[in-house]
């Protein structure tokens, strides 16, 4: 069964893929990540020496400041934070400069679906443009369940409000990792099979949730791809655009 979409686009297809990289100039580093119509722009400044209170000194500390594209953030956005954090700290070599605090600034610059992930994809790349010590990048996906229970990747604002349940997820980009070979693992886990952040929308069943879990596997491999075009580490910025 085939699913027709308003866009055009096959269930598996992504939209196009845009990345820019140190795009302000008084940030430490900056990029800016679009998903079709979706763009949000990360900034990151740090690190500076000390941490948040509750924070432990001992290791560097990560804030995320969420923007709303307009009007004043909410809980929603406060959620949106927390996710981003904790998935910028499984990534970050965090005992590399202990007791200093790199602060990464969210900016949403529009929202047509899939904003979170864009959202961890633009820091993740912001993080790289700032030089930031990490174990390896991330990338992140959205996919949808339909009334069919046909799976969406990538889904716009529309399909997202149309469908019964959708997931956030995170994984880790094996390509562009500083771990060596045999120890690459994400808590545990060998890192082929492991996820960083997931975080469901609605109800969905056990088999429906594995089933967008391979799907989503499956095309982090493509964002992947895109990544090592657009984020050379040999090259201090860069721009680069995917259809």
């Amino acid at each position: 069964m085939e699913i027709d979409r308003v866009d055009g686009r096959t269930a598996n297809q992504l939209r196009p893929l845009a990345c820019s990289r140190n795009i302000l100039n008084r940030a430490h580093g900056s990029a800016s990540w679009s998903q079709g119509d979706t763009k949000v722009l990360a900034a990151v400044y740090g690190p500076k020496v000390g941490t948040k209170k509750n924070e432990n000194p001992e290791k560097a500390c990560i804030e995320v400041i969420w923007k709303p594209k307009t009007g004043q953030i909410g809980k929603p956005e406060k959620e949106y934070e927390m996710i981003v954090k904790r998935t910028l700290q499984s990534i970050c070599v965090l005992t590399i400069n202990p007791n200093t605090t790199t602060s990464v600034i969210v900016q949403v610059v529009n929202d047509d679906g899939s904003l979170l992930p864009c959202a961890i994809n633009a820091a993740c790349a912001a993080l790289v443009d700032a030089g930031i010590p990490l174990k390896h990048l991330a990338v992140a996906i959205c996919c949808c369940l339909a009334d069919s229970r046909y799976v969406l990747l990538d889904p716009t604002k529309l399909e997202e409000q149309k469908t019964k349940a959708f997931v956030y997820l995170v994984f880790p980009n094996l390509t562009l990792s500083v771990i060596s070979e045999g120890s690459l693992k994400v808590e545990g886990e060998p890192v082929e099979q492991a996820i960083i952040t997931s975080v469901t929308q609605g109800a969905m069943s056990v088999d429906d949730y594995l089933h967008c879990l391979e799907r989503g596997r499956a095309a982090s491999a493509k964002m992947s791809a895109f990544l090592r075009r657009s984020l050379p580490p040999q090259i201090p910025s860069d721009s680069s655009k995917a259809g």
